[in-house]
Formats: structure tokens, C-alpha cells, sequence
């Protein structure tokens, strides 16, 4: 995924430590952020000495700086090629005032460099610099090794997740999701709190479905802005036994979904999918839900803000398209198995048979003539990760649980978008979902992304997260306790 941002680099400096360390750390990290293709904010060796920061006054350049690139910075990497000034660095970040992720990496000393002149002490200057930042209230993450070379494999993902961690924390404080009609009758379980989603940062633009069906109404099938949705929905997709009036039907509402998208700069949508549209417009939005799913912009089922939010949050975390679906049925008797399942608005990405057809559940109903544009195809095996954000609204908060498994090969004969997920200890996962009152809709996606989205969603947003590979138990996290789980898979 684009980078779309910066990082502000603090490298940490103490007097009585080699300056050369540090010299020599900031050759390091230019390099490794050129490999990485990260754009990088700091310091020049001509404003403060080797460009590091060490005393209050290197903490107001570097604030200054800081405040100066606000909007392109989006998390903040903390370098100690030595013990390194720990009120320094705190007080760059107190006075750049970005509330932005932190990372916080420190330099591993040679065992035969210890004397005085070559010693660099960073193991201990680490703990010094947590503690100042905790002391301050500032959030922030810590590598894999205590100490690690910036060289060292383990840190090159450190900061490649760091970065995914704050693309997550970043979009989810900007979002706005459109809600395009009614919730369905049938659906209290998609109901979700706007006013504790506003609170944050996460806004909801609604409207009414018959504003959407009525601007479609008005447009036919000669309008050039139709006939350029037409060609794009057969570009996407094929059409198998969808009659040209079905077609030019879905096409004129694609032109009006985006029209709307692009008024409002909506990142994401979730649609009154069910049962009016069908009713009263007469086809399904499937398939232009999947266009603007593949194209990175999610669009949920069923009016489902918060699982449009879980879309929008795992595509964030891994820079690839996510899909809503259901938990909808056990497979067999295997206990750590089951299948996901939707009419068929998945994006293209999960299914390289997809084709334009209908819904026969929901046609049972309606008519399944009226259900054209539902998408057909069945998910191959690749990496899984799953999640779900919800509004909990007795408790006043954001809850979130995320976990990790696979979607596989297994025989499946059904129709719609289809899957078959293999999650370790699956059983206990259910109880979990069903005991805190979890919606019957998850996320997935093709990665393994959920230590990111635990670390985003908990540490940075402040959430209540269960990463679902651990059993429960009470922790304490930068001060804040939460529930989370310890290893119960095997």
C-alpha cells in the first residue's frame, strides 16, 4: 500500500557518550528509510549537533520541525544509538503535540566495545526513554529484540508493521462512512451508536435510500455516464444470464453510489441492501459494492457501519481489499472449521471465478429476477485474518476482537461467495463472539495482520481489543488495563 505520509525520526544523543554513534546511526536509518521507500522528517546535522536531539533546546528544533511537516507525518521512530537524553525525547514529542504513533528502537552494544570510549549503554537508556514517555501519557510501540541493529531482520518488520500501524490509527481518526438507507427491520444486530463513533473521530453520512433510487431513476440508458458504468461493471465482471435490463439498472445506480461517494469524500459505504431495492428498484447493489471494495473503497451489506469500519481498518492494516461476511455454518464435524458466506458482494480479489448472477435466498422473497448483481464465486485457499469493531453501547465504548487462521481448498457445494476458514480453537472464538454480543458479521482478509491491528485499535485508538490467540486475562498496557487473550492454540 502507498505510503501516503512520513515518519519523523528523534535521534537521541547523551554528552558523555561517542558522538560518532550517533553520526553513524543517522547514515543507518537514511539508508534503511531509502530501502523502504519511507519518507523520512528530521533533522540536519547543521541545526542541532549530528542532527540529534539531547538538550531543550534540540527538542524545540525538532518539535518545530515536527509541527512544521504536521500533516505528513504520521508516526514518529525514536532512534538510541546510545543511553540517549530521555527528557529530550519526550519533550520533542510533548511540544510537537502530533499524537501520533511512537516506535521506540534501541542499538545492541558489542561485547567488545565496552570501555568508555565505544560503550553505548542503549539497553539501559531505552527503559529510561519508556519511562519518560509513559510518565508524559504519550503512547508508544516497542520492537521484537529489546536492542536491535536497524539492519537486523526482525526490525525491518518492526518498522514496516509500525508503519502499517500508523496508516491504521491515522485513517481510522479521518474516516467518513456513508450509511445509504434504512437499517433492515430484521437487522437489529447491525444496530451501532454514530454518537460514540463520532467521539472517535469516525463520521457517518446518511441518506435515504429513495434519494439514491430516485436520482437513478431519472437517468437512462443513452446517458453517456451510464453506458461508461455499463462497460465498467462488463470489465469487471462476467455477466453469465443477466438480462441487458438488469444490467443498465445496476449501471445507473453505480453512476448515482458514486456521485455520492465523491460529494460527500466518503472513504467507505454500507448500503440498505435488503429487502427495498430489490422491491423497489429491482436488482441487487452487489456488484457495485464489490467494484468500490476492490478499488479500496469498502462497502458492507445490511447498512453495517461499524463492519464497514472493520473493512475499511484491515485494509488499512495490510494495504489489500477486505470482505464482509457471514459466520454462517459449521463444516462437518471438524471443530476448527467452518463457513463464511454472503449473497455476493466480496470483492474481486477473493474471487478469481466471480460472475454476475443472482440471490436465490433473498430471490425467495422477492423474486429472484429482481436479485441480479449478486456476485457468485468461491474464495481459494490463502492467508486469513479476521476482525470485527463494534460500538458497545451499554459500556459507552469501541470494542474489537482480532485473530488470524486460513481460508482453504475444502469441498464446498453452495452458491453466492463462499469460503472455507480453518481458525485454531474455533469453538472458544464463537463462545467469545456470542458471550460479548459480537455481530453474526466478520471481516477478512487475504494477509496476517492482526498483531497490527491489536497494537492500532488497542494502544493507539484506546479500544477494548481481544487479539483471539491467547486465553483471557487482565493486563496493563502504557497505564491503561484491558482484557486480552493468552495462548489457548496449540
Amino acid at each position: 500500500m502507498k505510503m501516503n505520509g512520513s515518519i519523523g525520526v528523534i535521534i537521541g544523543n547523551r554528552d558523555f557518550f561517542p558522538d560518532r554513534l550517533v553520526a553513524e546511526a543517522r547514515v543507518e536509518i537514511i539508508e534503511l528509510f531509502n530501502k523502504l521507500a519511507i519518507p523520512a522528517v528530521m533533522l540536519d546535522t547543521e541545526t542541532t549537533k549530528l542532527g540529534g536531539v539531547e538538550t531543550f533546546q534540540d527538542a524545540q528544533k525538532c518539535a518545530a520541525l515536527f509541527r512544521a511537516h504536521r500533516d505528513e507525518i504520521i508516526g514518529v521512530l525514536v532512534v538510541l544509538p546510545n543511553f540517549g537524553d530521555e527528557r529530550g525525547i519526550a519533550e520533542t514529542l510533548k511540544l510537537a503535540g502530533l499524537n501520533v504513533p511512537v516506535l521506540v528502537q534501541g542499538y545492541p552494544d558489542d561485547l567488545n566495545k565496552l570501555d568508555v570510549a565505544r560503550r553505548r549503554d542503549s539497553w539501559c537508556g531505552k527503559i529510561s526513554a519508556c519511562n519518560n514517555l509513559y510518565q508524559f501519557g504519550i503512547k508508544y510501540t516497542l520492537t521484537t529484540k529489546h536492542v536491535v541493529h536497524p539492519q537486523d531482520a526482525t526490525f525491518i518488520k518492526d518498522l514496516q508493521d509500525f508503519v502499517a500501524v500508523c496508516r491504521v490509527t491515522k485513517g481510522l481518526r479521518n474516516v467518513r462512512i456513508g450509511a445509504i438507507g434504512a437499517r433492515p427491520g430484521g437487522f437489529n444486530t447491525v444496530r451501532y451508536s454514530e454518537k460514540i463513533l463520532q467521539r472517535n473521530g469516525i463520521s457517518v453520512v446518511t441518506v435515504d435510500l429513495s434519494e439514491i433510487l430516485g436520482r437513478a431513476n431519472k437517468l437512462t440508458q443513452h446517458d453517456t455516464s451510464v453506458q461508461q458504468h455499463l462497460q465498467k461493471i462488463r470489465d469487471y465482471a462476467a455477466v453469465g444470464r443477466t438480462p441487458d435490463e438488469a444490467l443498465f439498472q445496476m449501471a445507473k445506480f453505480d453512476v448515482v453510489l458514486a456521485e455520492f461517494v465523491a460529494e460527500n469524500a466518503l472513504d467507505a459505504t454500507a448500503i440498505q441492501c435488503w429487502t427495498s431495492i430489490q422491491q423497489n428498484y429491482g436488482c441487487n447493489v452487489c456488484t457495485s459494492m464489490s467494484i468500490m471494495s476492490e478499488s479500496m473503497s469498502p462497502s458492507g451489506c445490511e447498512v453495517d457501519v461499524t463492519g464497514t469500519l472493520s473493512m475499511y481498518a484491515l485494509q488499512l492494516a495490510s494495504g489489500t481489499p477486505s470482505a464482509l461476511v457471514d459466520w454462517n455454518n459449521n463444516y462437518a464435524d471438524d471443530d476448527n472449521k467452518c463457513v463464511l458466506f454472503h449473497c455476493g458482494n466480496w470483492a474481486k480479489s477473493f474471487l478469481p471465478d466471480i460472475e454476475i448472477s443472482t440471490a436465490p435466498i433473498l430471490g425467495t422473497s422477492v423474486g429472484e429476477e429482481n436479485t441480479y448483481g449478486a456476485l457468485s464465486g468461491r474464495t481459494p485457499a490463502m492467508p486469513l485474518t479476521f476482525g470485527r469493531i463494534s460500538t458497545d453501547d451499554p459500556k459507552g465504548i469501541m470494542k474489537a476482537y482480532v485473530g488470524e487462521g486460513r481460508l482453504t481448498d475444502d469441498s464446498l457445494k453452495t452458491f453466492g461467495n463462499r469460503a472455507v476458514a480453518e481458525i485454531p480453537n474455533l469453538q472458544k472464538l464463537m463462545h467469545y463472539i456470542c458471550n460479548n454480543g459480537f455481530e453474526h458479521h466478520v471481516v477478512m482478509n487475504a494477509s496476517k495482520t492482526a498483531g497490527i491491528l491489536k497494537e492500532a485499535l488497542g494502544n493507539y485508538m484506546g479500544w477494548e481489543v481481544q487479539l483471539f490467540d491467547e486465553p483471557i486475562r487482565d493486563s496493563v498496557q502504557n497505564g491503561h488495563t484491558s482484557r486480552e487473550l493468552v495462548s489457548q492454540y496449540s
